[in-house]
């Protein structure tokens, strides 16, 4: 509740409270599994806060404590399957923090461990549609290190793998949102690498595809906030798509899409940070379009309501390094386009 109201250090302080009672358990019972478990978990959470303040060395630190827990119950129980998995998001949640970190060599490492244990609980028991969707998140993550490495053609095979998951398990179960919404994620991921690839037009049908699922999932749960956001990011992706042609004046229409649906959550939920923080972005998607376009007070007014986001968001989260970032961003931005007008003004 602490964390979702933005109270980081408050946040914090309880979850190393419940950290502190975990190890004295866990240290007067080394039997006691389940107080083990426990503890791993007090410890991730402790992790999660931290990478919201930005603070990623104690983060690491604390999921490696959460992994080292874990590693030991898994090693004295390869049987149980729930150990199993816990380790395997263990693995993930460090993998991620080396990701920010720009460790990507030992977050690839790290990600490719975390899919060999889920490569082993889905092949003891190939029937099971949990351990098919984590294998084709597993494969996504993999995927998403190599492309920040540079390395495209790499990661074609993961994100194909992924996709390829994903698509078996929807078209078993077509009515399984879930499901949906994974190949979701999935189309969209081929399509930003096709991009990157510079295959524009290839990008085109797993673009379409996405939008396609986003709508009918909305269509069918107009009240789902998260139905709602993936139908928005969908159109920032054909926005994207449409700019990296050279297609500005269409890439309007989209992007004006995505932004109309993020208006409606942030209004409808004020204090989700989130949602406040796809708001501005999508303010600076607009705004990077009329830049190109010579739009200049077009592009003034998106980069200030994005700035006027983003300073509530940091005023409400002091803690938060990434929202501190997105605003220096926003300022930056403002700060240069004011000092090229004045230039032109002066000339």
């Amino acid at each position: 509740m602490l964390t979702a109201q933005g109270k980081l250090e408050e946040a914090l302080k309880a979850y190393r409270g419940d950290v502190a009672i975990s190890e004295r358990l866990a240290a007067g019972d080394g039997g006691n599994t389940r107080w083990q478990r426990d503890l791993s978990i007090a410890s991730a959470h402790v992790g999660d806060v931290l990478v919201l303040q930005g603070k990623l060395d104690e983060a690491l630190n604390a999921y490696r404590h959460a992994r080292a827990t874990l590693e030991r119950l898994a090693a004295a129980d390869g049987s149980n399957t729930q150990w199993q998995r816990d380790l395997s998001v263990s693995y993930q949640m460090v993998g991620k923090v080396l990701k920010e970190q720009g460790k990507l060599d030992e977050a690839l490492k790290t990600y490719r461990d975390a899919l060999a244990i889920v490569e082993r609980l889905a092949a003891g028991d190939p029937s099971n549609a949990q351990w098919q969707i984590e294998l084709s998140g597993s494969h996504s993550l993999i995927g998403d290190v190599l492309v920040a490495q540079g390395k495209l053609a790499d990661a074609v095979k993961p994100y194909s793998d992924s996709l390829a998951i994903d698509e078996r398990l929807t078209a078993a179960d077509p009515s399984n949102a879930q499901w949906k919404r994974s190949l979701f994620v999935s189309y969209n991921k081929v399509g930003d690498l096709l991009v990157a690839q510079g295959k524009l037009d290839d990008a085109r049908k797993p673009y379409g595809d996405g939008l396609a699922i986003a709508e009918r999932l909305t269509a069918a749960d107009p009240s789902n906030s998260q139905g709602q956001r993936d139908l928005s990011v969908s159109y920032h992706h054909v926005g994207d798509m449409l700019v990296a042609q050279g297609k500005l004046d269409d890439a309007l229409k989209p992007y004006r899409d995505g932004l109309a649906i993020a208006e409606r959550l942030a209004a409808a939920d004020p204090s989700n940070s989130q949602g406040q923080r796809d708001l501005a972005v999508n303010h600076s998607k607009l705004a990077s379009v009329h830049e190109r376009l010579s739009h200049v007070a077009d592009m003034l007014a998106e980069l200030h309501k994005g700035r006027d986001i983003m300073a509530a968001l940091v005023a409400m989260t002091p803690g938060s390094a990434q929202w501190r970032n997105d605003l220096a961003w926003f300022d930056r931005q403002i700060a240069f386009v004011e000092w090229q007008s004045q230039q032109g003004g002066s000339r």
